[in-house]
């Protein structure tokens, strides 16, 4: 390839570089909503079942069910694309994720992942009654207080 040839390549390769990288800071916004519309789903569901083991829904094990389903669900998403840097509350609008977290990546893997254990322990025991719920629920909400403590700024 001449000089010539080898400018211009590079030229071009700088280029889609440079236009991936805005492509990607744009989709900070998508980003954001993804992971908010999926904790909204989390609270839902944790709100269902806890307001079941506080006697404030009656309980009703098919919907139980569904709900620690949910959970599980949820906590099976790969959250690495709802996260890419530039997306906290430092960098945009309309998000409490604190910038800490891309220092601490392997912490909030492990979280999330102490979240999935959580959720599939809700899901063996949701349908087995309301004792089960309640035996359950505390580990639950502690795994989602453990990222919020530390990764989440307050309203």
């Amino acid at each position: 390839m001449t000089l010539t040839g080898k400018l211009a390549a590079s030229a071009i390769a700088a280029g889609l570089l440079l236009t991936t990288g805005a492509a990607y800071a744009q989709d900070a916004g998508a980003a954001i909503k993804a992971r908010q519309g999926q904790f909204r789903i989390m609270a839902l569901n944790i709100g269902v079942l806890g307001g079941m083991a506080k006697g404030e829904i009656d309980y009703d094990a098919e919907l139980a069910q569904i709900a620690a389903d949910n959970l599980v669900a949820v906590s099976t998403i790969n959250q690495m694309v709802n996260w890419p840097e530039g997306s906290d509350n430092a960098s945009v609008e309309n998000t409490r994720a604190l910038p800490v977290i891309w220092e601490n990546l392997p912490d909030v893997v492990s979280k999330w992942e102490d979240f999935g254990t959580a959720a599939t322990a809700m899901q063996a025991a949701a349908g087995t009654g309301v004792e089960g719920i309640q035996g359950a629920i505390g580990q639950l909400g502690g795994r989602c207080k453990a990222c919020h403590d530390d990764y989440r700024a307050p309203e």
